[in-house]
């Protein structure tokens, strides 16, 4: 074997090493951070509504916050697996109805109220819209973290599989992108059923000001 051959040998050896090792550092991410979880629990404390069960990481928060793992190969399969489960949760309005009042959709899109430590476990919580949305071009204070949503419905038509996508989203947004930065508003109490029927009809109702 000459010379050359075996400085190659060493450099081949040297990459895989260096590899084995980068996806060791990956999987070791997804293991429990006992320094993390001190920060955590050191950082908050339970206030009214507000109790430390919200510091607590299910399985998607905790694949979201380990973004090494999440953008790696073997993230990849387990990000399909965290959109299923999410999807799966998803459930469907108990009376059939996808439409409710867009009236009271805006009030909702409007209000970021709810959910505090301030709050009572009645009051009403908001949906935030606004925050990462453009939705009526009346408001003209509106976030752009999320794409704007102007003339929704009448881009878009009115067919079931739209409906069904849009109830989905507002419902449990991870369910089509595990990391999405928009609220799991079902999943978490956020909203209710009727509260996501009235925002359904601010986007898709043909009355509604979004579609003027």
């Amino acid at each position: 074997m000459t010379m050359k051959n075996i400085k190659f040998l060493l450099a081949l050896a040297a990459f895989v090493l260096t590899a084995i090792a980068f996806q060791g550092s990956v999987v070791a991410q997804q293991a429990n951070d006992p320094k993390f979880n001190k920060m955590m629990k050191d950082g908050f404390r339970a206030d009214g509504i507000a109790g430390l069960d919200r510091i607590q990481q299910d399985e998607t928060q905790k694949f979201c916050s380990d973004p090494v793992f999440a953008n790696s190969d073997k993230g990849q399969a387990m990000r399909e697996k965290i959109q299923k489960i999410n999807m799966d949760s998803i459930k469907q309005p108990s009376d059939g109805k996808y439409i409710g009042d867009w009236k009271k959709g805006e009030a909702i899109a409007q209000s970021g109220r709810g959910a505090t430590w301030t709050d009572k476990v009645d009051t009403p919580i908001g949906g935030g819209c606004y925050n990462c949305h453009q939705i009526d071009k009346k408001e003209i204070s509106y976030g752009t973290i999320g794409p704007s949503l102007w003339n929704y419905g009448k881009l878009r038509g009115n067919s079931q599989e739209l409906v069904v996508y849009t109830w989905n989203r507002i419902n449990n947004s991870k369910a089509y992108n595990a990391c999405s930065n928009m609220p799991r508003f079902a999943h978490f109490k956020l909203l209710n059923e009727q509260q996501i029927q009235d925002l359904m009809a601010l986007l898709l109702d043909p009355a509604s000001p979004v579609n003027q």
